[in-house]
């Protein structure tokens, strides 16, 4: 989880723009959560059997949660599984977990520096993890993208259900190439230093096997850049445009009613996911949406006949101008795609570019983006982030994203 990354801020010109109080994931923020996690008590739980038998009985979910904790967001992973065993699996849901820690962040709850995968259990202690310790890896590489393969297939060979959910969480990035060349994505392992990029997890995805619900408990990932690599691998994707404050997700709140309603759809899981997140935060900056992932197959077509109106004006000027005028998130390159051809449709004169523009707002909010939430300050996200640079990137055509759609082409016209 990027989650308002402070290393970022320093990178991105943007971030003047974001209110001073927010959480920043690369910051760990000075709240009493941080007092609470500093006052946890050891804990080292009992090594379990590979498989538990009762786990193992076809449920009707099995939530994933692959929590890499290898850097400065340690403490919110000891955190985040605590919430977890405030609902714990039941008789129809499995939570499973994979939990990487990392020497020189949190210290508490064993301070143990391996990964370790866990069955979680309901307990009533919200200061130490209880539950049992299914796998201690030792040392693993938690941004390699086979890594999350290999916890992701065992996990739904051991706990075999229905219905499977898949997160991932940690710093994310969304899309970008920095100027050394570093394409971003997902999943920072500060040990080894490595990190999936947003095609590695496609690849990874695509490994795994279908799974009902995908989401990011990670900055910045709800772009077609990323939903394209992972769509035909997933039902429904679920992730910010924005940075995510300080504690991500809310499990309690997400497990909670999908153990009272065990037999919820993939539609009904994903919204539940936006609306537990977005509950809890209120007032404070979030965005959060849920995207139908066979509709970006769809998206195509009423995208490249906006950018083929637009591309047959003269209006560079116009469209920069709603370029900048758009809703901007940490990476100031990423626009909300609603808020822009809002804009740009409403300053031209051209009528095929108006009507192409209204087609796909019409698509995006009417058949794309099931779901959005988000608090006031974002009144003008509308659910997908794109990628809009002043400049042409080459590194860009690399993405399925880009071969498939005609949007690096646009890229490169108005950027002329």
């Amino acid at each position: 989880m990027l989650r308002k990354a402070a290393a970022v801020f320093a990178i991105i010109t943007a971030v003047s723009t974001l209110v001073s109080a927010e959480i920043s994931f690369d910051t760990p923020k000075n709240t009493s959560i941080q007092q609470e996690i500093s006052n946890l008590e050891l804990s080292v739980p009992e090594a379990a059997p590979e498989l538990d038998a009762k786990a193992s009985k076809i449920k009707e979910w099995t939530v994933m949660v692959f929590i890499n904790g290898k850097n400065n967001l340690e403490e919110y992973a000891l955190k985040d599984m605590n919430e977890m065993e405030m609902i714990g699996s039941s008789d129809q849901v499995n939570v499973v977990t994979e939990v990487g820690r990392i020497a020189g962040y949190a210290s508490s709850d064993g301070d143990w520096k391996t990964a370790r995968r866990y069955l979680v259990k309901k307990d009533s202690n919200v200061n130490k993890i209880t539950s049992p310790v299914v796998k201690d890896l030792g040392k693993v590489d938690m941004g390699d993208y086979k890594h999350l393969i290999e916890f992701a297939n065992w996990a739904k060979t051991a706990y075999p259900a229905k219905k499977y959910m898949l997160i991932v969480w940690n710093h994310g990035a969304g899309w970008i190439k920095t100027p050394n060349g570093d394409i971003k994505g997902i999943s920072y392992d500060d040990e080894t230093g490595n990190h999936m990029t947003t095609p590695q997890l496609g690849m990874a995805m695509k490994a795994i096997g279908k799974v009902d619900v995908y989401g990011s408990d990670a900055c910045l990932m709800q772009m077609p850049e990323v939903n394209y690599e992972i769509k035909d691998y997933a039902d429904y994707i679920v992730g910010s445009e924005e940075t995510e404050p300080g504690d991500g997700y809310t499990y309690n709140l997400l497990l909670g009613p999908l153990a009272a309603k065990p037999t919820m759809t993939g539609a009904e899981l994903g919204k539940l996911t936006v609306d537990a997140y977005s509950d809890h935060y209120g007032t404070e900056n979030h965005t959060q949406s849920l995207v139908l992932a066979s509709a970006m197959n769809g998206l195509i077509a009423p995208l490249n006949n906006f950018v083929k109106a637009a591309m047959a004006t003269s209006d560079k000027a116009l469209i920069k101008t709603a370029m900048r005028g758009a809703q901007a998130y940490a990476y100031p390159e990423n626009k909300d795609l609603w808020h822009f051809l809002s804009l740009y449709s409403a300053s031209t004169k051209d009528a095929n570019v108006k009507a192409a523009a209204k087609a796909l707002q019409s698509y995006l909010t009417g058949t794309l983006i099931l779901h959005n939430r988000v608090n006031s300050n974002y009144s003008n996200s509308k659910g997908l982030a794109i990628y809009m640079p002043s400049y042409t990137n080459a590194s860009y055509n690399e993405l399925a994203w880009a071969k498939a759609s005609q949007w690096d082409e646009f890229i490169g016209w108005y950027s002329k």
